[in-house]
């Protein structure tokens, strides 16, 4: 079998039953084999030898190069995506909180040491004990409507027992003294 000259059909250069000799019992072959030497599942010659010109056309005209993209700087940021604005299907809470921090909570106590009598008396400013979390303004507003009078400034101090101490200072229209006899300091 060495000494015989392989056969090669020079119509179909792929063809693979040119390969395999002639006179070699069918027996002794494989499956694919069979097929390629003369079986029944073999397509034609044609049909692949066009299909090998296609893909050949396919990898030889269109060599598409990937263009990289050109980093100028060095640390990478995810791209913008678009961001959808919140629509709930339903309230999260069922009623709004109402404000804990009310004319009461606000404005504690007076305080009725000697120093701050003294103020009552000649500077006409009240002092008072007020929440922390209390603005000179929300003071402003608590002393107005809990006393009925106009407030013409607000000086507030930390203590350093941790209460905010509140000065404050009436207009000319009021006086210190008779507010005090009203809330009962003096």
């Amino acid at each position: 079998i060495l000494a015989q000259a392989w056969t090669r059909s020079s119509s179909d250069p792929f063809a693979t039953s040119s390969l395999i000799p002639d006179n070699l019992p069918i027996a002794n072959m494989g499956k694919k084999a069979q097929v390629a030497k003369g079986g029944a599942e073999a397509p034609p010659a044609s049909d692949g030898a066009k299909k090998a010109g296609k893909v050949a056309k396919g990898i030889k005209g269109s060599t598409a190069t990937k263009v990289k993209k050109v980093r100028t700087k060095v640390h990478f940021f995810c791209p913008k995506t678009q961001k959808q604005s919140r629509n709930p299907k339903y309230p999260r809470k069922s009623v709004d909180g109402r404000s804990k921090m009310d004319k009461y909570r606000i404005v504690q106590y007076p305080v009725t040491t000697e120093s701050a009598m003294k103020k009552i008396e000649e500077i006409n400013t009240l002092v008072f004990i007020v929440d922390m979390k209390a603005s000179k303004q929300k003071i402003k507003d608590a002393v107005k409507q809990l006393y009925e009078v106009k407030c013409a400034k607000v000086n507030t101090l930390i203590r350093p027992d941790g209460k905010k101490k509140a000065y404050v200072r009436l207009t000319q229209d009021f006086d210190a003294l008779d507010v005090a006899n009203r809330i009962g300091i003096i």
